[in-house]
């Protein structure tokens, strides 16, 4: 009976591990997530998780987050936060930072600190590059940036992210689509989605490439080096300006997917494509 009981147990926790958002995945299991940070600053030494999402953080209190040095996943929303904190790098358990609709202009200073974090997110802020010092976040497997009205200037240190897979960047102005997004070696996901982008550049570095999403955009042509993207599953190019697709995608074997609606491509260029590529769902 104890035996069954414990299997029954570790179902509920591996069901509920399923269904948390990334946020609730951080911290130990059980752990209270805080939602005032002037009460978590009193037992600073027990907090692991907070979110402050809708609620007025006042900087002076903010400066004092440093202090929180077990903290593991942190969510900010709507703050009226303009910046980081001098002693921000001082989370050095934090793994999980998101921030939505904060005037952030820049990234936090001294960001070797910040050695474990694994999950960034930034939407809604002010900043309108990604610096050289992103490369001290050698733990991050995933980046989100998103909703910046400003042109966004990656950093080509973003190929230093050997841990980096999902890679997100959706309604920014980027105007051609950054190279050094397709340089990052075990990028598995990348969406580049609403940001203008006109042009690709040549895809010959992203061997691990799985997921590829450029919607709504201005793409006219895809590259004949997709091919390249040998173990590409998902390949999604909705409203761009593509008339024409490369014959060099039947040596995509493994594309379940190909999303094409909302472009140019005649009955024919599609009819071919289905020849092509025999085995893969085409949405026109």
């Amino acid at each position: 009976m104890r035996s069954i009981l414990s299997i029954l147990f570790l179902v509920s926790v591996y069901l509920a591990a399923a269904q948390a958002t990334p946020f609730e995945k951080y911290g130990p299991y059980g752990a209270q997530t805080y939602k005032d940070l002037k009460s978590a600053l009193k037992v600073s030494s027990d907090v692991y998780r907070m979110d402050l999402s809708y609620q007025t953080v006042e900087p002076k209190l903010f400066n004092k987050i440093g202090k929180l040095k077990h903290l593991q996943a942190l969510q900010l929303s709507s703050n009226g936060l303009e910046q980081f904190p001098p002693d921000f790098s001082k989370l050095s358990s934090l793994m999980y930072f998101a921030s939505i609709n904060n005037n952030f202009s820049a990234f936090p200073k001294n960001m070797h600190g910040l050695h474990n974090l694994t999950y960034l997110e930034l939407f809604g802020c002010k900043i309108d590059s990604i610096p050289n010092e992103i490369a001290a976040l050698n733990s991050l497997k995933v980046l989100h940036i998103g909703n910046i009205e400003d042109t966004l200037r990656i950093s080509n240190q973003l190929k230093r992210l050997s841990l980096l897979q999902e890679i997100a960047f959706e309604s920014v102005v980027l105007d051609s689509c950054p190279k050094q997004i397709f340089r990052v070696p075990g990028a598995k996901y990348i969406s580049v989605s609403n940001s203008r982008v006109q042009a690709l550049p040549e895809m010959d570095r992203t061997p691990e490439l799985e997921v590829l999403i450029l919607d709504f955009n201005q793409i006219r042509e895809i590259p004949r080096s997709i091919y390249k993207c040998n173990k590409l599953i998902h390949l999604s190019l909705k409203n761009n300006k593509i008339t024409k697709i490369p014959d060099t995608i039947c040596l995509l074997t493994k594309l379940t997917q190909l999303d094409l609606r909302g472009n140019k491509l005649t009955k024919d260029d599609l009819e071919e494509l289905r020849i092509l590529l025999p085995g893969c769902k085409i949405l026109n």
